[in-house]
């Protein structure tokens, strides 16, 4: 599997990804990860919607925290024919005590610590840590990459109207 050394930084220092990056116009690999309840959920569940598709390290971390209760809000806004995913390599009982917490119900939150199929799949895991870069992804309704953002500091928060252009152009 293809490896990218340098491909982002942690607080400065380079970090490898594995797996090659996908691009806009690729049609989006189908993965395999966990939800909270330890029911398998695959990405072509979702055909016909546009899916965003936000991978953060850990939802434990301050910005991982941010990121997905951002994009909780943003789906109420975007309407029955989007779904807003967030991948990490979190266990799925610590995905679920962390929506809980944060009252967070309009993402739906998948573990890639099993195989790390999202990851290697999409091109964000991290080699060094066994976490996932962040970045997130839109996934038009026809099944190929609309948008593509992998955030190249760890560290800081994705283009959140970049993304909500991205879905806009796609739901019209």
């Amino acid at each position: 599997m293809a490896e990218r050394p340098g491909a982002v930084t942690m607080r400065g220092s380079p970090l490898t990804l594995v797996g090659s990056l996908v691009s806009i116009g690729d049609k989006a690999p189908d993965f395999q990860a966990l939800n909270t309840d330890l029911q398998s959920v695959r990405l072509s569940q979702f055909a016909g919607k546009t899916v965003i598709v936000s991978s953060v390290p850990s939802l434990d971390t301050p910005v991982c925290d941010m990121e997905t209760r951002r994009f909780n809000q943003e789906a109420e806004k975007l309407g029955p024919d989007v779904v807003v995913l967030t991948v990490s390599m979190d266990l799925p009982f610590a995905q679920k005590r962390w929506c809980g917490a944060a009252g967070v119900t309009r993402v739906i939150t998948l573990s890639d610590h099993r195989d790390a199929s999202f990851g290697q799949a999409y091109g964000v895991l991290i080699k060094e840590l066994r976490l996932l870069a962040r970045a997130v992804f839109v996934v038009g309704k026809d099944g190929t990459i609309k948008h593509v953002q992998l955030v190249k500091e760890i560290t800081e928060e994705p283009d959140y109207a970049a993304v909500l252009n991205a879905v806009k152009g796609e739901t019209g």
